[in-house]
Protein backbone atom coordinates (compact mmCIF):
# COMPACT_ATOMS: atom_id res chain seq x y z
CA UNK A 1 0.00 0.00 0.00
CA UNK A 2 1.23 3.53 -0.78
CA UNK A 3 2.11 5.70 2.11
CA UNK A 4 0.09 8.80 1.66
CA UNK A 5 2.17 10.85 3.10
CA UNK A 6 4.71 10.45 0.35
CA UNK A 7 2.42 10.79 -2.58
CA UNK A 8 1.62 14.71 -0.75
CA UNK A 9 5.16 15.13 -1.16
CA UNK A 10 5.55 14.10 -4.81
CA UNK A 11 2.63 15.88 -5.68
CA UNK A 12 4.64 18.73 -3.85
CA UNK A 13 7.40 18.39 -5.95
CA UNK A 14 5.50 17.69 -9.40
CA UNK A 15 4.19 21.22 -8.60
CA UNK A 16 7.44 23.10 -7.60
CA UNK A 17 9.35 21.44 -9.97
CA UNK A 18 12.63 20.99 -7.69
CA UNK A 19 13.04 19.68 -4.25
CA UNK A 20 14.64 22.97 -3.19
CA UNK A 21 11.31 24.79 -4.08
CA UNK A 22 8.75 21.96 -2.47
CA UNK A 23 11.15 21.78 0.76
CA UNK A 24 10.82 25.66 1.48
CA UNK A 25 6.73 25.02 0.45
CA UNK A 26 6.16 22.16 2.73
CA UNK A 27 8.84 23.14 5.70
CA UNK A 28 11.12 20.53 5.03
CA UNK A 29 14.83 20.07 4.24
CA UNK A 30 15.83 19.50 0.96
CA UNK A 31 17.74 15.94 1.60
CA UNK A 32 14.22 14.78 3.63
CA UNK A 33 12.41 15.23 0.38
CA UNK A 34 14.46 13.64 -1.54
CA UNK A 35 14.73 10.51 0.68
CA UNK A 36 10.61 10.21 0.55
CA UNK A 37 10.73 10.76 -3.65
CA UNK A 38 13.17 7.72 -3.50
CA UNK A 39 11.23 5.27 -1.59
CA UNK A 40 7.89 6.27 -2.94
CA UNK A 41 9.98 5.40 -6.74
CA UNK A 42 11.15 2.39 -4.75
CA UNK A 43 7.91 1.24 -3.71
CA UNK A 44 6.72 1.65 -7.26
CA UNK A 45 9.27 0.22 -8.94
CA UNK A 46 9.46 3.32 -11.45
CA UNK A 47 10.89 6.37 -11.69
CA UNK A 48 8.68 9.28 -11.53
CA UNK A 49 10.78 11.98 -12.23
CA UNK A 50 13.35 13.02 -15.06
CA UNK A 51 16.54 15.04 -13.12
CA UNK A 52 18.47 17.51 -14.68
CA UNK A 53 19.92 20.38 -14.05
CA UNK A 54 17.36 23.00 -14.37
CA UNK A 55 14.90 21.47 -12.53
CA UNK A 56 12.54 17.95 -12.35
CA UNK A 57 10.32 17.03 -15.03
CA UNK A 58 7.79 14.05 -14.79
CA UNK A 59 7.77 10.88 -16.45
CA UNK A 60 4.98 9.38 -17.62
CA UNK A 61 4.58 6.74 -14.63
CA UNK A 62 4.92 10.48 -12.84
CA UNK A 63 2.30 11.99 -15.01
CA UNK A 64 -0.15 9.13 -13.90
CA UNK A 65 0.49 9.05 -10.33
CA UNK A 66 -0.15 13.18 -10.19
CA UNK A 67 -3.27 12.35 -11.92
CA UNK A 68 -4.49 9.83 -9.42
CA UNK A 69 -3.47 11.25 -6.44
CA UNK A 70 -4.99 14.68 -7.10
CA UNK A 71 -8.27 12.49 -7.74
CA UNK A 72 -7.64 10.98 -4.18
CA UNK A 73 -7.20 13.89 -2.86
CA UNK A 74 -10.61 15.60 -3.42
CA UNK A 75 -12.52 12.88 -2.95
CA UNK A 76 -10.32 12.30 0.18
CA UNK A 77 -12.01 16.28 1.08
CA UNK A 78 -14.90 15.47 0.15
CA UNK A 79 -15.75 12.48 2.52
CA UNK A 80 -13.73 14.91 5.40
CA UNK A 81 -16.13 17.54 5.01
CA UNK A 82 -19.20 14.74 4.84
CA UNK A 83 -17.84 12.73 8.29
CA UNK A 84 -16.70 15.84 10.19
CA UNK A 85 -20.10 17.83 9.85
CA UNK A 86 -22.66 15.24 10.77
CA UNK A 87 -24.75 17.93 12.98
CA UNK A 88 -25.92 20.91 12.09
CA UNK A 89 -23.20 23.07 13.51
CA UNK A 90 -19.89 24.67 12.31
CA UNK A 91 -17.03 21.65 14.33
CA UNK A 92 -13.71 20.25 13.17
CA UNK A 93 -10.57 21.45 12.37
CA UNK A 94 -9.54 23.86 10.02
CA UNK A 95 -6.46 24.69 8.28
CA UNK A 96 -5.67 28.10 6.61
CA UNK A 97 -2.56 29.20 4.17
CA UNK A 98 -1.79 32.49 3.95
CA UNK A 99 0.96 35.30 3.63
CA UNK A 100 2.77 35.78 6.68
CA UNK A 101 1.91 39.89 6.74
CA UNK A 102 -1.59 38.74 6.58
CA UNK A 103 -1.67 35.78 8.77
CA UNK A 104 1.10 36.40 11.92
CA UNK A 105 -0.62 40.35 12.30
CA UNK A 106 -3.67 40.65 10.79
CA UNK A 107 -5.48 37.09 11.03
CA UNK A 108 -3.82 36.40 14.17
CA UNK A 109 -5.35 39.20 16.07
CA UNK A 110 -8.89 38.75 15.47
CA UNK A 111 -8.28 34.53 15.75
CA UNK A 112 -9.33 34.95 19.52
CA UNK A 113 -12.63 36.16 18.91
CA UNK A 114 -13.47 33.55 16.25
CA UNK A 115 -12.66 30.72 18.60
CA UNK A 116 -15.16 32.11 20.72
CA UNK A 117 -17.67 31.71 18.86
CA UNK A 118 -17.10 28.84 17.43
CA UNK A 119 -15.24 26.83 20.45
CA UNK A 120 -15.90 23.68 18.43
CA UNK A 121 -13.54 24.41 15.06
CA UNK A 122 -9.83 24.32 16.06
CA UNK A 123 -7.24 26.18 13.91
CA UNK A 124 -3.98 25.28 12.30
CA UNK A 125 -2.10 28.59 10.44
CA UNK A 126 0.34 28.22 7.78
CA UNK A 127 1.76 31.61 7.27
CA UNK A 128 3.77 31.60 4.45
CA UNK A 129 4.52 33.35 0.83
CA UNK A 130 4.26 30.39 -0.97
CA UNK A 131 0.59 29.09 -1.88
CA UNK A 132 0.31 25.81 0.05
CA UNK A 133 -2.25 23.15 -2.59
CA UNK A 134 -5.58 23.29 -1.48
CA UNK A 135 -6.36 20.48 -4.18
CA UNK A 136 -4.24 18.13 -2.33
CA UNK A 137 -5.22 19.16 1.18
CA UNK A 138 -2.02 20.92 2.11
CA UNK A 139 -4.44 23.19 3.72
CA UNK A 140 -8.15 23.34 3.60
CA UNK A 141 -9.07 26.97 2.68
CA UNK A 142 -6.70 30.23 2.08
CA UNK A 143 -6.22 33.76 1.62
CA UNK A 144 -4.52 34.58 -1.39
CA UNK A 145 -3.06 37.98 -2.62
CA UNK A 146 -3.78 36.82 -6.22
CA UNK A 147 -6.52 35.10 -7.95
CA UNK A 148 -6.83 31.29 -8.45
CA UNK A 149 -7.01 30.14 -12.02
CA UNK A 150 -7.62 26.64 -10.46
CA UNK A 151 -11.19 25.98 -11.83
CA UNK A 152 -11.84 23.45 -8.90
CA UNK A 153 -11.46 26.27 -6.72
CA UNK A 154 -14.54 28.48 -5.07
CA UNK A 155 -13.07 32.06 -4.30
CA UNK A 156 -14.40 35.43 -2.77
CA UNK A 157 -13.27 38.43 -3.10
CA UNK A 158 -12.55 39.62 0.43
CA UNK A 159 -10.62 42.92 0.12
CA UNK A 160 -8.51 45.43 -2.35
CA UNK A 161 -5.46 46.25 -0.51
CA UNK A 162 -3.75 49.84 -0.57
CA UNK A 163 -0.27 50.26 -0.06
CA UNK A 164 1.59 53.48 0.98
CA UNK A 165 4.96 54.74 2.54
CA UNK A 166 5.77 54.69 6.68
CA UNK A 167 8.40 55.25 8.52
CA UNK A 168 8.92 55.07 12.85
CA UNK A 169 9.17 58.80 14.50
CA UNK A 170 12.31 57.90 15.57
CA UNK A 171 13.77 57.87 11.83
CA UNK A 172 11.70 60.69 11.03
CA UNK A 173 13.61 62.27 13.88
CA UNK A 174 17.55 61.66 12.86
CA UNK A 175 16.55 61.71 9.43
CA UNK A 176 13.33 63.96 8.39
CA UNK A 177 11.06 63.12 5.99
CA UNK A 178 10.88 63.12 2.45
CA UNK A 179 9.12 65.91 0.90
CA UNK A 180 8.77 64.21 -2.54
CA UNK A 181 9.53 60.65 -4.09
CA UNK A 182 12.55 62.17 -5.51
CA UNK A 183 14.17 62.28 -2.48
CA UNK A 184 13.45 58.81 -1.24
CA UNK A 185 16.65 58.28 -3.14
CA UNK A 186 18.52 60.06 0.00
CA UNK A 187 17.13 57.75 2.31
CA UNK A 188 16.99 54.26 4.03
CA UNK A 189 14.91 51.81 2.30
CA UNK A 190 13.42 48.84 3.43
CA UNK A 191 12.33 46.11 1.09
CA UNK A 192 11.33 42.50 -0.06
CA UNK A 193 14.63 41.00 -0.87
CA UNK A 194 15.83 39.39 -4.93
CA UNK A 195 16.14 36.24 -3.49
CA UNK A 196 12.54 35.50 -2.28
CA UNK A 197 9.61 35.52 -4.45
CA UNK A 198 7.10 38.19 -2.75
CA UNK A 199 3.51 37.60 -2.44
CA UNK A 200 2.60 40.46 -4.96
CA UNK A 201 4.97 41.57 -7.82
CA UNK A 202 4.34 45.53 -7.32
CA UNK A 203 5.59 45.00 -3.27
CA UNK A 204 9.01 47.00 -4.09
CA UNK A 205 7.03 49.83 -5.62
CA UNK A 206 9.48 52.44 -3.29
CA UNK A 207 12.37 51.82 -4.81
CA UNK A 208 11.11 53.05 -8.27
CA UNK A 209 8.43 55.89 -6.96
CA UNK A 210 9.14 58.61 -8.44
CA UNK A 211 11.38 57.94 -11.31
CA UNK A 212 10.39 59.37 -14.60
CA UNK A 213 13.98 58.35 -16.56
CA UNK A 214 13.23 54.86 -17.47
CA UNK A 215 17.88 54.99 -17.91
CA UNK A 216 17.69 55.71 -14.17
CA UNK A 217 18.48 53.04 -11.81
CA UNK A 218 16.51 51.71 -9.70
CA UNK A 219 16.85 52.43 -6.20
CA UNK A 220 19.03 49.92 -3.63
CA UNK A 221 17.26 49.18 -0.88
CA UNK A 222 19.41 49.30 2.61
CA UNK A 223 18.34 46.40 4.22
CA UNK A 224 16.20 43.29 2.09
CA UNK A 225 13.92 41.18 3.86
CA UNK A 226 12.18 38.11 2.70
CA UNK A 227 8.99 38.95 4.43
CA UNK A 228 6.22 41.87 5.30
CA UNK A 229 6.14 41.32 8.64
CA UNK A 230 10.01 41.50 9.27
CA UNK A 231 9.76 45.01 6.95
CA UNK A 232 6.99 46.21 9.28
CA UNK A 233 9.18 45.57 12.41
CA UNK A 234 12.30 46.81 10.55
CA UNK A 235 10.28 50.11 9.89
CA UNK A 236 8.85 50.29 13.77
CA UNK A 237 12.54 50.11 14.73
CA UNK A 238 13.62 52.72 12.72
CA UNK A 239 16.11 51.37 10.29
CA UNK A 240 14.63 52.83 7.38
CA UNK A 241 11.20 53.51 5.04
CA UNK A 242 9.17 50.99 3.85
CA UNK A 243 6.54 50.17 1.45
CA UNK A 244 3.30 48.73 3.35
CA UNK A 245 -0.13 47.08 2.65
CA UNK A 246 -2.40 49.65 4.62
CA UNK A 247 -3.45 46.68 7.14
CA UNK A 248 -0.12 46.38 8.85
CA UNK A 249 0.79 49.85 8.19
CA UNK A 250 -2.00 52.02 9.34
CA UNK A 251 -2.75 50.18 12.67
CA UNK A 252 1.19 50.64 14.34
CA UNK A 253 1.22 53.09 17.06
CA UNK A 254 4.80 53.02 16.14
CA UNK A 255 4.68 54.32 12.34
CA UNK A 256 3.69 57.70 10.44
CA UNK A 257 2.81 57.67 6.89
CA UNK A 258 4.69 59.87 4.75
CA UNK A 259 4.70 61.10 1.12
CA UNK A 260 0.85 60.62 1.69
CA UNK A 261 -0.51 61.73 -1.64
CA UNK A 262 1.57 59.13 -2.97
CA UNK A 263 -0.20 55.90 -3.20
CA UNK A 264 1.42 52.32 -4.57
CA UNK A 265 0.19 49.47 -6.26
CA UNK A 266 -3.14 47.92 -4.94
CA UNK A 267 -3.95 44.34 -4.80
CA UNK A 268 -7.02 42.60 -4.38
CA UNK A 269 -6.96 39.21 -1.73
CA UNK A 270 -9.22 36.45 -2.50
CA UNK A 271 -11.11 33.48 -0.02
CA UNK A 272 -10.02 30.13 -1.77
CA UNK A 273 -11.20 26.74 -0.98
CA UNK A 274 -11.84 23.39 -2.73
CA UNK A 275 -15.52 22.63 -4.54
CA UNK A 276 -15.48 19.64 -2.29
CA UNK A 277 -15.72 21.84 0.84
CA UNK A 278 -18.59 24.44 -0.44
CA UNK A 279 -21.10 22.83 2.14
CA UNK A 280 -18.83 22.66 4.92
CA UNK A 281 -20.13 24.54 7.97
CA UNK A 282 -17.03 25.51 9.32
CA UNK A 283 -15.51 26.89 6.65
CA UNK A 284 -18.49 29.00 5.88
CA UNK A 285 -18.36 29.89 9.36
CA UNK A 286 -14.46 31.29 9.12
CA UNK A 287 -15.70 32.72 5.51
CA UNK A 288 -18.30 35.08 6.99
CA UNK A 289 -16.25 35.92 10.11
CA UNK A 290 -13.57 37.52 7.41
CA UNK A 291 -16.09 39.30 5.58
CA UNK A 292 -16.96 40.98 8.90
CA UNK A 293 -13.57 41.65 10.23
CA UNK A 294 -12.89 43.62 6.68
CA UNK A 295 -15.61 45.43 6.82
CA UNK A 296 -15.07 46.83 9.93
CA UNK A 297 -11.63 47.63 9.44
CA UNK A 298 -11.37 51.05 7.66
CA UNK A 299 -7.96 50.69 6.14
CA UNK A 300 -8.59 48.35 3.13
Amino acid sequence: MLDWDRVRIFHAVAGAGSFTRAADRLGLSQSAISRQIGALEEDLGVALFHRHARGLLLTEHGEILLETATAVARRMASMQSVLGEVRNTATGHLRVNTTVGIGTVWLVSHLREFRERYPEITVTLFATDSDLDLSMREADVAIRLHQPTQSDLVQRRLMTVHTHIYASDAYIEKRGAPQSPGELSMHDLIAYGDDWQPPVQSLNWILEAGMEDSEEERRTATLKINNVFGMLRAAECGLGLASLPDYLGAPSTQLKRVLSDIEGPTFTAYFVYPEELRSSKRVAAFRDFLLEKVAAQPVW
